[in-house]
Parts: structure tokens; C-alpha cells; sequence
């Protein structure tokens, strides 16, 4: 009888544990990343992998992006424009506490903006945040933000990662301990591993799923794939290894996820830097490049072919692949041309991406057979940040651009491929006085046109999304509308 008692003891006490650890991991979730980020403040830094873990999460703007890339009200509950489009009052949440429990109010909205404005900014998309002219604080949860001129992007604007609301107290420590307003608390970063997030209990908002969060790094797609077949990894949102996925399709204990992104897939090019300072060199570059053969070679099939920059799913797109259809023999002629010669040595200075290292063989073959001397480069992230987005000290580079909307940097002559056009700034100051959705179209039409007949960069693909996970998660974005892994409508099912 005892060895009866004692045997269904053992069995509940087994079964509560099963439960509890169940419960437990249902409540947690690891997501897997290539790359780490070198910070984790997006007012600070342009790497992709910062608003990958922070964005939505840890902080949060004035608006948000939703997945399907429409914009919504996140700190600011509703905002007013006036008559003539210049001044934006919002009205802020109640009851929004920074993680350490000090109130969120207009007075940090203000310090963000201006911050992200001043001369002295290091934010790296600084342009986001030009036309503002002043902002004034009616009251704790009311801020009027004045333009210099009107932009009708200006709410769009404010969705971005980098237009995150912080505290003027707790700024200092964003790179290594970030403080923000989100469902998501930092707990802990070991470097070279991951970062986790503890869940806000605080948080204003609508209350999350999860209780943790971990975003693991794995850059070798081969670990990669042995961490999620082994369940190390639950959900893997941009899988690094694309040829893998129909083993991912086969087994019923994933989902495989493709969607698309924002990411214009270029060969960037320094417009002010020879060769390429010269048209007919850019142009012989755009039609040495074999678009699908990238396609097939570095992303297994997944990824659209781009003429422009501007991704294939926006209503504003053109199709002008055609003005750089591949043709080496025409790519040949404008290179004797130019009077380029083979002695001349062209840097190709590759991030880590799948994407670029794979993808910049396969270009470095296809321009070499045009008779150009291409030197490969592979670089660190914070190398290339270093080398390439800072210092330009390159020719060629290859990365997927994420931002929403973005072809608006090619108005910036000191952006890293440099491309220096008055008429391209004047067309983007009228884009941005216009309110009309045809007149905005006209020149969206008008932008792709001229960098494309510019030849500015080599014009790759639109970067597929391509993930896979645990078939019992629900709420991961299929789609990427902005670079974020948002967990806040993340949950496990039965």
C-alpha cells in the first residue's frame, strides 16, 4: 500500500513539474538574430539589429508602425494639425512611467525632439527631424511641435526607431542599459551571446503575453539551423540561411515564414569617389549585374528585382528594372569609354549579412567579367560603420536598406554614397509640401526616375523576409514594415 502512495506521489509531483515548466516556457520566448547590435540606442546608432530588439519593446515613439505598415498612436493617444499644416499639438497617454517608475511626460517629449534635432545630434537619420522649428509644452501631457515648412510625412516620421521619446535622466546609459516607456524591461546583455528583456508589469498599455524575452545571436546560418531543429531557438524572424527552409516546410513542428520588407538591396556606390564619380562608369556597373543570378545564388530564389529605390509592394512603385537591364557587352563598351583602367584597384567592402558576403561573390565574378579589378573586403559591423557609412572610404558595399520610405536620403550630399543633386533636394522639398496623395505620387514617380536614368547605386532586390518558428507561436510579423521583431502581440497557442 505505502509503495502504492509513494508511486502516485511521484507521479503528481512529476506532473505538476511538466505543468509548471510548460507554463514557464509558454510564457518565454527566444528569438534568434545574425547579427548583434554594437548598442542599444536607436537615437545613436543606424544599426538595423538595435531597433530589432528595442523597437516597440523597450521604447516607443509619439506613433508606431503596425505590421501591415500603417501608422498608429502610441505615446501620443490623438494629435491635431493646424489650418495651414505647420503646427502638431499632441496629446500624450496618462499614467506613462519610464522603467525606473519617474512619469513620461510632455517636458521628455520635448528634450527627445530637440535632442534628435540639434546641431550636435549623432541620431542617424537626423534629416527625420529638420523642419521642426520649435516645440512648446501647453501642459504634462500636451506638446506643440511647430514646422518650418510643411511635411506631409511628418506623423509617419515620428514612427521611426529613431524618434523614440527617452529621458533626458536616464539617456546616458541607452547604449548599454536602455530606459524606455515599453511593455519590456532590459535585464541583461552578455555580450557576444544575447540580450533579455523582462516583461514591464507597470507597462500603460495594453498588457503582453510574455514574461521574458531573449534575442540569442547566431551569425553561422549552419548553427542557426541546429539551434532551432534543436529548440534553442523558438522563432528565427530573418533565417540567415534561405536554402534550409524546405527542411523547416517538411516538419510540422515549424512554420516557415515569408513575407516582404522594406529592405532595398543595393550595391552602393561613392558617387564622389573615382571611378564612379562618373555616370557612364555607374551605368556600366548597373548593367554588368546579373540581377536574378544574386537572386538565385545568394537568396535561393527569395527577393524581387529592383530598378530603383523603392520597394515592389508600395502603390507608388515604377518598375524600372529595363533602365539597367543586364548587358556586359554594353557595360564593356562604357567602361573603355571612360578610360578606365585595369590597374585601377575597386573596393568591395562587404557587412556580414548573408546576403552581402554571398551576394558580393557572386558581383565581384559578374564585374571582374566586364574587366573591372574588384578587391573583396569582409568587415565587422562596426568595421563597416566605422570604414563605409562613416568615414566612405570605399567604392562598393553592399546592404539592404529597412527604413520605411527612405528614398528621401538620396537629398542628403553627405549621406555615404554621396550623391550630390540640387534638382533631386528641390524634388524632395516639394514631396514634402505636398498633401495631396496624386501630387505626392507625381513625385515619388519623378524621385525613382531620376536615380535610376543617375544610376546612383546598383539596384539589387527588395530583401525577402524569410523566417521560421515554432508552429504553436502566434503574433509574429509575417511582414516588415520597419526593422522590429514586436513581441507585443506575441503568444503561444495549446
Amino acid at each position: 500500500m505505502l509503495k502504492i502512495i509513494i508511486k502516485s506521489f511521484t507521479f503528481w509531483i512529476i506532473f505538476i513539474l511538466s505543468v509548471s515548466t510548460i507554463s514557464a516556457m509558454e510564457k518565454s520566448i527566444t528569438i534568434g538574430m545574425q547579427l548583434e547590435p554594437p548598442n542599444l540606442n536607436p537615437t545613436g546608432g543606424a544599426a538595423a539589429a538595435i531597433d530589432e530588439i528595442v523597437y516597440a519593446n523597450v521604447f516607443e515613439g509619439l506613433t508606431r508602425f503596425k505590421s501591415d505598415g500603417s501608422v498608429a498612436p502610441a505615446l501620443a493617444k490623438s494629435w491635431t494639425i493646424s489650418p495651414d499644416n505647420l503646427i502638431y499639438t499632441f496629446k500624450l497617454n496618462e499614467n506613462v512611467t519610464f522603467h525606473d517608475g519617474t512619469p513620461m511626460t510632455a517636458k521628455d517629449v520635448k528634450f527627445s525632439l530637440e535632442r534628435a534635432s540639434s546641431e550636435n545630434s549623432t541620431n542617424a537619420q537626423k534629416a527625420l527631424f529638420k523642419d521642426i522649428e520649435s516645440i512648446e509644452i501647453a501642459d504634462n501631457l500636451t506638446v506643440a511641435v511647430k514646422l518650418k515648412v510643411q511635411n506631409g510625412s511628418f506623423i509617419s516620421n515620428m514612427a521611426w526607431g529613431d524618434a523614440i521619446i527617452v529621458s533626458e535622466e536616464t539617456i546616458s546609459k541607452a547604449e548599454t542599459a536602455p530606459i524606455g516607456t515599453g511593455p519590456f524591461k532590459f535585464s541583461k546583455w552578455v555580450k557576444g551571446d544575447r540580450v533579455e528583456l523582462v516583461r514591464n508589469n507597470s507597462y500603460w498599455g495594453r498588457p503582453i503575453s510574455l514574461e521574458r524575452a531573449v534575442f540569442k545571436f547566431i551569425n553561422d546560418p549552419t548553427a542557426a539551423f541546429a539551434a532551432v531543429m534543436a529548440g534553442d531557438i523558438d522563432a528565427f524572424p530573418v533565417f540567415p540561411a534561405p536554402e534550409s527552409l524546405s527542411q523547416f516546410e517538411a516538419d510540422p513542428r515549424f512554420n516557415v515564414i515569408v513575407g516582404s520588407t522594406e529592405g532595398e538591396t543595393i550595391l552602393s556606390t561613392n558617387n564622389k569617389k573615382p571611378p564612379f564619380d562618373k555616370v557612364e562608369m555607374r551605368k556600366a556597373l548597373a548593367h554588368a549585374i546579373n540581377r536574378q543570378e544574386i537572386i538565385d545564388g545568394a537568396m535561393f530564389g527569395f527577393g524581387t528585382p529592383i530598378g530603383t529605390h523603392f520597394a515592389p509592394h508600395n502603390p507608388d512603385y515604377l518598375d524600372l528594372t529595363f533602365n539597367s537591364k543586364y548587358n556586359p557587352s554594353l557595360s564593356k563598351r562604357l567602361i573603355k569609354e571612360s578610360g578606365y583602367s585595369a590597374d585601377t584597384i575597386i573596393s568591395l567592402k562587404l557587412p556580414p549579412p548573408s546576403y552581402a558576403r554571398r551576394g558580393g561573390e557572386i558581383i565581384a565574378s559578374q564585374l571582374r567579367n566586364v574587366g573591372l579589378n574588384i578587391e573583396i573586403s569582409n568587415l565587422e559591423w562596426a568595421q563597416w560603420l566605422e570604414q563605409v557609412f562613416k568615414g566612405k572610404d570605399y567604392n562598393l558595399t553592399i546592404v539592404s536598406h529597412t527604413e520605411p520610405s527612405d528614398i528621401n536620403i538620396y537629398a542628403r550630399p553627405d549621406y555615404y554614397f554621396q550623391y550630390d543633386r540640387k534638382d533631386f533636394r528641390d524634388l524632395m522639398t516639394k514631396l514634402n509640401l505636398a498633401t495631396d496623395p496624386k501630387i505626392r505620387t507625381m513625385y515619388l514617380h519623378a524621385a525613382q526616375r531620376q536615380i535610376s536614368l543617375d544610376y546612383v547605386n546598383g539596384f539589387l532586390f527588395q530583401l525577402a523576409k524569410t523566417g521560421v518558428a515554432n508552429a504553436k507561436i502566434r503574433g509574429l510579423w509575417k511582414n516588415s514594415p520597419t526593422q522590429a521583431n514586436d513581441l507585443t502581440g506575441v503568444s503561444w497557442s495549446d
